[in-house]
């Protein structure tokens, strides 16, 4: 894959098993809280999810809130931004 795109499906499955625990998942949103996405194993799991490269500038994705809703596309500053967005909302496999 090239640097900086996001994972497949199947690459944010194994991204994302190690976390699939909700202790995990919120520990790793609670480093990227307390530090922010300087902190050296943020920034780690950012480069792994985009195959070896943050993505500067804004980013795009389709969002469903809720199932009874359709997707509504939300623009992000940048991809710590998208991040934290989805610690808030608890909603980790969000996709760009």
């Amino acid at each position: 894959q090239e640097p900086g795109t996001p994972l497949s499906d199947q690459e944010y499955y194994q991204f994302f098993r190690s976390l699939r625990i909700a202790r995990r998942a919120s520990t790793a949103c609670l480093i990227r809280a307390l530090y922010g996405c300087e902190n050296p194993l943020v920034q780690k799991l950012d480069e792994y999810e985009n195959h070896g490269l943050i993505p500067e500038g804004p980013v795009c994705s389709a969002i469903k809130l809720s199932p009874y809703e359709p997707p509504r596309t939300h623009l992000f500053p940048d991809f710590c931004n998208f991040s934290f967005y989805r610690c808030i909302r608890k909603k980790y496999f969000i996709k760009v």
